[in-house]
């Protein structure tokens, strides 16, 4: 693909994927409520409006990043956000709970090939090492700013009394934003090269899906049904399919095949490192945005509305530092990052002291918005962290397999943190009780990322051994 002028203007146009879609995944949270008012529907099946949003998002990643090098990335971004924004109006629209799960599922998988490009894209569109570290930055700030959107316009919503059910709004504000984002992407994105002679790994897709799938589901709603046997046995199943998919492609590979995953790209130390970076800091992040908007409502009695409005200090001190965090990570390297994440603790252990049944407001915001201002320090970098060692023919599943981990992580982080803040809750009655337990887990995460990022290679590092397929033999 040539390179011209225009190549920042293609990278915003592109940020709309990361943006539409995890705001996606946190609007629901504070809406919740409503929408099961909405159908009288039961406490699993709003759980499963949740669950079927992440298994479609999280599932079909590396799918959407391969078809991006098969057929096209302009091409499956344009249809991935076609079909979002149809999805998200038939959500806007169910006639009932049914229907509006049936959408989400696709609308999650619709979206996961939408995203998949915007970080591929990147490689292509700025192969110079600075340049693409500010790119990467931008993805990541999108990504941290859409999680507060999320929460602040899911209370706003389903606050709002008009002609049609105020959470309606949630999907439906997909609507312009997904035309005018389809409009400038079909105009001013440019093509990058298709290899029809390659042939989809079909086998590879299915075998894929199918581990990711089982392992997903039992997490998101095993804790719903208290574990039954079922959850248990998907997850055993889960583990036989991926080690079934991992030797499926090594064949391939051995037989100059080429398939979904090139498992080479698993050799490479800094990229393993920073998968389980983002892993502890994801599960850390999504589940304390569950959790405290059910601490503020359940807890302090908040209106979902006034819940929402909450996190806009939040957004706001988020999206400031993580502007200079772009900025301080190119000079710095890797130390506004651990920072970040030291301050981070600090913030929970002061939410474990002072968050109780009679927190005043001050307190509660000042200390939302200093978590909101540490988190910018750290996540726009997570990305550069894990990818900046990525040779040019793996930036598709290497950015593919990122975004899976990101969103199984957050699957995994609302099983594990959010239920234990709901088991707690339930047992005692006591949601500021659980709110703390689940700081503690919190900080247990934030640790373990601390001490990745002590180990993984520094971003300050002018020079970087340029990997080769050579180099990288199974």
């Amino acid at each position: 693909m040539e390179q011209h002028s225009n190549k920042w203007l293609q990278h915003f146009i592109l940020l709309t994927a990361p943006l539409l879609t995890v705001i996606d995944i946190f609007i629901v949270n504070i809406a919740m409520p409503s929408i099961k008012q909405s159908f009288n529907a039961s406490d699993g099946a709003i759980e499963l409006v949740v669950a079927a949003y992440l298994l479609g998002f999280g599932s079909f990643q590396v799918t959407g990043s391969r078809a991006g090098d098969i057929f096209g990335r302009k091409k499956i971004f344009l249809w991935g956000m076609f079909f979002f924004v149809l999805t998200s109006c038939i959500c806007g629209l169910a006639p009932n709970v049914i229907v509006l799960i049936a959408a989400r599922f696709f609308q999650g998988v619709s979206g996961s090939f939408m995203q998949s490009q915007a970080l591929a894209y990147v490689q292509v569109l700025f192969p110079e090492r600075k340049e693409r570290t500010k790119a990467i930055g931008y993805i990541g700030i999108t990504l941290g700013i859409a999680s507060v959107m999320g929460q602040f316009l899911g209370g706003l919503f389903s606050g709002l009394h008009t002609f049609i059910e105020g959470w309606r709004f949630i999907f439906l504000v997909n609507l312009p934003i997904g035309i005018v984002a389809f409009l400038l992407a079909k105009k001013h994105l440019e093509n990058t090269k298709l290899n029809f002679q390659e042939r989809f790994d079909y086998s590879g897709v299915t075998l894929f899906t199918l581990a990711l799938g089982f392992f997903i589901y039992p997490l998101t709603e095993g804790r719903e049904q208290d574990y039954p046997l079922w959850s248990f046995a998907m997850l055993l199943a889960s583990l036989i399919l991926f080690f079934v998919f991992i030797v499926n492609q090594k064949n391939k590979l051995k037989k100059q095949q080429k398939p979904l995953m090139d498992i080479r790209l698993f050799k490479i130390r800094d990229y393993n490192i920073g998968l389980i970076l983002v892993a502890f800091y994801f599960a850390m992040h999504t589940s304390y945005l569950l959790v405290s908007t059910f601490y503020l409502q359940s807890g302090l009695n908040l209106t979902s509305m006034q819940a929402g409005m909450y996190f806009v200090v939040n957004g706001v001190l988020f999206m400031l530092s993580s502007f200079l965090s772009v900025r301080l990570v190119n000079k710095f390297g890797k130390k506004p990052v651990q920072i970040g994440v030291a301050l981070m603790i600090i913030v929970y252990i002061l939410q474990i002291i002072f968050l109780n049944n009679q927190t005043n407001e001050i307190t509660f915001l000042f200390l939302l918005s200093f978590q909101g201002f540490c988190g910018g320090l750290v996540l726009p970098s997570l990305i550069n962290l894990t990818l900046k060692n990525i040779p040019h023919h793996f930036v598709g599943i290497a950015s593919g397999m990122y975004n899976t981990i990101q969103q199984t992580a957050s699957s995994m982080g609302v099983c594990f943190i959010g239920g234990l803040f709901f088991t707690i809750a339930k047992a005692k009655n006591d949601f500021v009780t659980a709110f703390h337990y689940s700081l503690y887990a919190g900080i247990g995460c934030l640790l373990i990322s601390f001490a990745l990022l002590i180990v993984i290679e520094d971003l300050k590092k002018k020079i970087w051994k340029e990997l080769s397929l050579q180099d990288l033999e199974l």
